[in-house]
């Protein structure tokens, strides 16, 4: 592992009298799904506060829409790049610190927020606040790979996503109620300041890789170390080294995941960002009206990450490859996302819209869960983030083309022409994991 993680805390590995802790893998798992959870209350504050705050920095209605377009593409620009990066530096420096970076800028952009003063101060703390939230996701597919064994790393990244899920369930509600407290100002920055409360516990807990974390039983290290490798598989010694993003490009499989990602994930991101924007449009929801409905989504993608994860366990553990798991789960995704996204597009009541897109995320996480652990089933640790990032950059890129800049355009001709947008890149982004995924297995690099 990255000699810059275990150099933090050299502690002996069979020291008798430090402190165990029992399941650490889950509290670790724990912490990350937490930050996952604060890193959405984060991201989703100016959607949820923008109709109130388009009026107080001099906007008029015709051109809100059109800026806050450009500030989430600032963000989803500076996500992307932060993304194809941010994987590498885990790889380089750990995960431990590799999160503490993150959250620190992260924190520090959602808490500017609050000083903005117009569209240009948003664009400069959005631009930042993608910079510093882009860790979080390669690191937590780094993490899982380091802490779990393969027939529970769908199980782990499941839960994670939940984290995306509950973030997005309380953000809604949580944000209004301290908008009618404190006002829109205030509320960006008593938000930004709960990923520096999060450092706190991770810096305690998180002190080194399983193979030599002072806290971690004998047990639960075998366990987690004897499961780290696919029992088909043999790697060679190369695959000990941390292939080059050159390298990575040469195989189909890093093709697949980067694709899959490339059209799956502005789904995710076409409510993440216009939900808010959707429920003022179409039924004219205020703050208030948006924080009781816009976290119903948010609850079938929750479940949707837990099902998903709990489901390729199962299927592992009764038998089932890695490879016949990971396809079942990711085919069945597609039979759930495009009857919502279908029924979505002629939803006149917000109810039923609102309940339709939840079934959506449902399936996109149980998709997306089994999709984020690929990395880790076709490389090794040392890769694991660096095509992970990739990953994510490329769902960033898609995100950016796909929702950012055509939405605005779509949505002026009716919100009809969004919703099939999304019903043709589901079977895409699927398709590209069984026309170039091959089997997924550890590859021989």
């Amino acid at each position: 592992m990255p000699a810059a993680t275990s150099g933090l805390w050299r502690q002996p590995r069979h020291k008798t009298n430090s402190m165990k802790i029992k399941g650490l893998r889950w509290w670790i798992l724990s912490l990350i799904a937490f930050a996952t959870v604060i890193n959405y209350i984060d991201r989703n504050a100016l959607g949820i506060l923008w109709p109130e705050i388009w009026k107080d920095i001099g906007l008029e209605e015709g051109e809100a829409k059109n800026v806050y377009a450009a500030i989430s593409t600032f963000f989803l620009v500076a996500y992307a790049l932060s993304k194809g990066l941010s994987g590498r530096l885990f790889d380089i420096i750990g995960t431990r610190m590799g999160f503490v970076l993150s959250i620190v800028v992260w924190s520090v952009a959602a808490a500017l927020h609050g000083l903005a003063k117009g569209a240009t101060s948003f664009l400069i703390f959005r631009a930042l606040l993608g910079l510093g939230e882009a860790g979080n996701w390669p690191g937590a597919t780094k993490s899982n790979a380091e802490w779990f064994p393969v027939k529970e790393r769908a199980l782990a990244q499941g839960i994670f996503n939940t984290g995306a899920s509950v973030g997005a369930i309380v953000s809604a509600p949580l944000i209004a109620v301290v908008f009618t407290w404190v006002g829109w100002k205030m509320t960006f920055i008593l938000m930004g300041s709960l990923g520096l409360l999060w450092l706190i516990p991770w810096l305690w807990l998180n002190r080194g890789t399983p193979d030599k974390h002072p806290f971690l039983s004998e047990e639960e290290r075998d366990y987690i170390l004897k499961g780290a490798a696919p029992k088909e598989s043999t790697p060679a010694a190369a695959d000990d080294r941390c292939l080059s993003y050159g390298e990575l490009i040469r195989y189909k499989e890093s093709w697949a995941v980067m694709l899959s990602r490339f059209a799956i994930d502005p789904i995710w991101w076409m409510f993440v960002i216009w939900l808010p924007i959707y429920l003022n449009d179409q039924f004219g929801f205020n703050v208030k009206e948006i924080g009781f409905f816009a976290w119903v989504p948010y609850a079938g993608a929750a479940l949707g990450s837990l099902f998903g994860g709990w489901l390729a366990r199962r299927m592992i553990e009764n038998g089932a490859s890695v490879n016949k798991a990971r396809k079942r789960i990711i085919g069945m995704s597609a039979f759930l996302m495009l009857p919502g996204l279908i029924g979505g597009a002629f939803a006149a009541e917000p109810v039923l819209a609102v309940v339709l897109i939840a079934v959506v995320l449902f399936g996109f996480q149980m998709a997306i869960g089994n999709i984020q652990t690929m990395p880790s089933d076709y490389f090794s640790g040392k890769s694991v983030g660096t095509l992970a990032g990739m990953g994510e950059f490329a769902a960033a890129l898609g995100s950016i083309i796909l929702s950012t800049f055509l939405i605005p355009w779509l949505s002026e001709i009716s919100y009809l022409p969004v919703f099939i947008l999304g019903a043709v890149l589901a079977p895409l982004g699927i398709g590209a994991v069984f026309a170039l995924g091959g089997k997924i297995e550890r590859l021989k690099v």
